[in-house]
């Protein structure tokens, strides 16, 4: 079997000292780093997240994949940056103001990092400055927020004006998620997307930055 398939397939599995191993292999193959990550680690991570929003599987399963991908990480990234192999595009995310919540922050995370985005969060509890100045500072063309509570939504209209006020609208888009928000507040504070769930949110980032 093609080993780039086997790294794919144990992804999948959430298999994370075989994904380790495999990927060891297929550099000591010659098999270049931007290949592995490509054709072994994203294509297995982006079939568990299909699997997710079709919910064929749950969280712990991605859990364990996301782990497994890590693992493989480590391997290709010192190789990837030797290389000077872009690791994705950015995408910085966190929890908004005054919101500690974090566990569907974090899967975003994941299925993004499994989609081949780069991924920076900044927590929870995140100052609208530091969204908008850590965009800038990354050159990340996207800021992703969360709130699981009403009280801390208009941190997100804070950001988003913040965005406006320093005129990066054309260089940095909005997407806002959380129990606490809808497509309908995402028009109304000028957020250029809204995704209610991890699934729906790659897809939502894949066309803003497209």
């Amino acid at each position: 079997m093609d080993i780039l398939k086997q790294i794919a397939e144990s992804l999948e599995r959430g298999e994370d000292d075989p994904v380790r191993e495999l990927t060891s292999q297929a550099v000591a193959d010659g098999i270049a780093p931007g290949t592995i990550l490509n054709d072994g680690l994203i294509r297995g991570m982006g079939i568990v997240g299909e699997r997710f929003r079709l919910r064929e599987i749950f969280l712990p399963e991605v859990l364990l994949a996301a782990r497994a991908m890590t693992g493989g990480m480590e391997v290709l990234k010192l190789l990837l940056v030797r290389d000077k192999l872009p690791l994705g595009t950015k995408v910085v995310i966190g929890s908004v103001r005054g919101d500690l919540h974090d566990i569907g922050k974090n899967l975003v995370g994941i299925m993004l990092k499994g989609a081949g985005f780069e991924v920076i969060d900044l927590g929870t509890d995140v100052q609208p400055e530091r969204f908008v100045d850590t965009a800038v500072a990354e050159n990340a063309p996207l800021i992703g927020m969360s709130a699981l509570l009403t009280t801390t939504m208009p941190a997100m209209k804070e950001v988003v004006d913040l965005v406006e006020a320093r005129q990066l609208r054309s260089k940095v888009k909005t997407i806002i998620g959380g129990a606490a928000v809808s497509a309908e507040f995402a028009g109304q504070i000028g957020a250029d997307a809204y995704a209610f769930d991890a699934a729906k949110a790659v897809e939502r980032v894949k066309q803003l930055v497209g």
